[in-house]
């Protein structure tokens, strides 16, 4: 059997094809341009995702597709029509794969979307994969309509689909937001969260490897949604006691209001960096766990030690402390 994993290049698909290969399976390393893969990954080009790509050479002999590569959700958004470029690569350019993998007989193909599906936060219980999709934003609506293609696809044509939803993801190698908490933390910055009392779930890097390893391989996954986390939330005080804790630093928490946060936040037009930073945003894994025998195989110290070595040991070989958005 060997697995495409599209989006190899990046911070989910390094780790996800070296695991791969370390397990022994056969791995093709799909990314946009040329890029140096892990020894045992047959690395291959391909090119922009949208409607017009060609798949035929790179689905040759491909049992599985693990999809994460995407448009993703962006900050700062120039665009005047962001959801027509988020509709286009991710809904489009996945339509184009999937139908080829049809095509070319594969047999499973294993969708990478986001729990921003299922909406922006929580208030009367944890997310589940039985919730009535409420996606927000542009990014999100096109993962939604996406995992719907696939699952018309599914019905017409027989492959079989399983679609993963997972929430922030951190270790080695995370960039954004996460990096930017790193680097807050090691430098001593005052973060004003100190008061703030909300339960947020996110997922290390090995714990999503793992699930996405068992989606590829299960044959209870077949047709079926999971939600994944580390299966511990955390407040985002917590988070940062826990950060600072794995980076051997103190850390600064102002003890401010939430309500002082939110509207300081629209006063700058950032509700939704408070959202994320201060709202609840729990998720239910019991489905992956009843329905693949699956558990987070690291705990989230386990992943904040990792994430932490890998960071201080980035900042001693000289690469630059910034947030490489």
């Amino acid at each position: 059997m060997t697995t495409l994993v599209t989006g190899a290049n990046g911070f989910v698909g390094r780790a996800l094809c070296r695991r791969l290969a370390d397990s022994g399976a056969a791995v093709r390393a799909g990314s946009r341009v040329a890029h140096a893969a892990d020894s045992g990954v047959d690395s291959v080009v391909t090119g922009d995702l949208s409607g017009q790509t060609d798949w035929t050479s790179v689905l040759e002999g491909i049992d599985t597709v693990v999809h994460l590569a995407a448009r993703v959700h962006v900050m700062r958004e120039h665009s005047r029509d962001p959801l027509a470029l988020f509709r286009q690569v991710n809904v489009v350019g996945t339509r184009q794969l999937a139908q080829q993998a049809v095509e070319a007989g594969v047999r499973r193909f294993v969708y990478v979307s986001s729990i921003k599906v299922n909406g922006e936060g929580t208030h009367e219980g944890p997310f589940s994969e039985a919730d009535r999709p409420d996606p927000q934003d542009a990014y999100a609506l096109s993962k939604w309509e996406t995992e719907q293609v696939l699952r018309q696809l599914e019905a017409e044509a027989g492959i079989e689909v399983v679609v993963v939803r997972p929430p922030l993801v951190y270790g080695p190698g995370v960039k954004g937001n996460f990096f930017s908490l790193l680097r807050a933390v090691r430098i001593g910055v005052p973060l004003p969260f100190g008061r703030c009392q909300n339960q947020r779930s996110l997922v290390g890097l090995d714990n999503l490897v793992d699930l996405l390893v068992q989606c590829t391989v299960q044959p209870a996954a077949a047709g079926e949604t999971f939600l994944v986390s580390d299966g511990e939330d955390l407040s985002t005080p917590e988070l940062l006691r826990r950060i600072a804790a794995a980076l051997g630093r103190p850390v600064r928490l102002l003890p401010i209001p939430p309500g002082w946060l939110r509207s300081a936040a629209r006063l700058l037009g950032q509700d939704r960096m408070y959202d994320r930073l201060c709202e609840s945003l729990q998720i239910d894994i019991g489905k992956a766990r009843q329905v693949l025998g699956w558990s987070p195989v690291q705990s989230v110290d386990a992943e904040l030690a990792r994430t932490a070595s890998w960071y201080l040991d980035a900042r001693a070989n000289g690469k630059q402390d910034e947030d490489r958005t």
